[in-house]
């Protein structure tokens, strides 16, 4: 099999241990362990002794009873028995696309977004078709072109809702015209989910909520605060689920009893978690539209209450060799534009720490005035 190169993670694979200052990464500032412990009072204690009384073997397969009605709870009616572990977000997509995909199938997907969502299904044979977000829309897709691009035999709509790199959330009545559509051709849609919206919560609903031919992808990586966990889930059907279950054992087998543990405590307890991101995500978000405010070279589509962000510059030069500069230089990480199909700009990961937020933005004014 011959896949393409995923432009952010060669990137941040190549240049994110040479930073000082990393404003790139996509998470809400991730949580430490000890944080983690303190979630529910007792400073780590009944998680431990837990985890003392458990044998080290695979533990629950598809993820323990308690994940399953942890993650069912993030959601209106969803049947524990159709969610599956799997490692982050990202096996989440993986197996779910494994699963539906074959040589030949027509599908249709947002773009540009997250990259595997069109390239793993492209290097599984299908003919993949994009449907195009569009800066005068305020970085939404339009409808009416998913309408000029179904055919009756499109056998897939992926979407990344809200929209890694830009923040963008699409929503209710968008996803319901989505579910019209796809309805029509009795097409699957695949809805990458791991960003939730921290505002305007009352318009976003998920697509496990809407369409029972839905597959839904998350994981505790991004809203949550702990990618070192590593656990995602799907939600779909029963009949989606059954044949996730057999990719599974090829990729997956379990998560792990430690992660399960850390997978549950962290949802049991994310209601202080939220309390914690929203006001990192408020507070940053208005330190960076003040300093886009008055950042003549920079603009942006403010992200809705999600913790990755797209900046563009008016620069001129090359995204790509202005980001490597800016790292060689002062030693600032940002993803290049180019690394998401995007115009010249860059990923910018606001919800870093306060601290390394300020410092990174005036390190940035520093390299775009040598443009002045």
């Amino acid at each position: 099999m011959n896949i393409a190169t995923i432009g952010v993670e060669d990137w941040l694979n190549v240049h994110e241990k040479s930073a000082t200052v990393d404003i790139a990464q996509s998470t809400i500032a991730s949580l430490t362990m000890d944080e983690i412990l303190k979630l529910d009072g007792t400073d780590g204690q009944g998680f431990y002794e837990q985890l003392g009384r458990e044998k080290m073997n695979y533990g629950w397969i598809e993820g323990s009873p308690e994940f399953k009605q942890e993650v069912a709870a993030l959601y209106q009616n969803v049947d524990p028995e159709n969610i599956l572990q799997t490692n982050g977000a990202t096996g989440a997509n993986l197996l779910a696309l494994m699963t539906l995909v074959e040589p030949g199938d027509h599908m249709i997907a947002e773009y540009p977004t997250y990259q595997p969502l069109y390239e793993i299904p492209r290097t599984l044979g299908a003919e993949v078709e994009y449907w195009h977000i569009q800066e005068e829309l305020g970085w939404q897709p339009d409808i009416a072109e998913l309408e000029r691009l179904m055919r009756p035999n499109t056998k897939l709509i992926c979407i990344n809702n809200a929209s890694n790199p830009l923040g963008t959330v699409l929503p209710r009545e968008t996803l319901e015209q989505i579910v019209e559509i796809a309805r029509s051709v009795g097409a699957y849609v695949l809805s990458d989910e791991v960003y939730l919206p921290l505002e305007d919560t009352d318009r976003f609903v998920s697509m496990a909520d809407l369409y029972d031919r839905a597959v839904v992808t998350n994981s505790i990586s991004k809203t949550y605060s702990v990618p070192a966990a590593r656990i995602g889930w799907t939600v779909s059907n029963a009949e989606v689920a059954d044949r996730i279950r057999t990719y599974r054992d090829y990729t997956l087998i379990c998560g792990g009893i430690f992660n399960d543990a850390l997978a549950v405590h962290v949802l049991k307890n994310r209601e202080r978690i939220l309390e914690r991101n929203r006001a990192i995500v408020f507070g940053n978000r208005a330190i960076a539209q003040a300093w886009i405010d008055a950042e003549p070279r920079v603009r942006w589509v403010p992200p809705k209450g999600v913790s990755t962000s797209y900046i563009q510059l008016d620069i001129p030069m090359d995204d790509e060799e202005f980001c490597l500069k800016l790292l060689s230089e002062r030693g600032v990480l940002l993803v290049p534009g180019s690394r998401f199909e995007l115009p010249c700009g860059a990923r910018l990961g606001y919800c870093a720490q306060e601290e390394t937020l300020r410092e990174g933005l005036r390190l940035l004014s520093e390299a775009l005035r040598e443009f002045d």
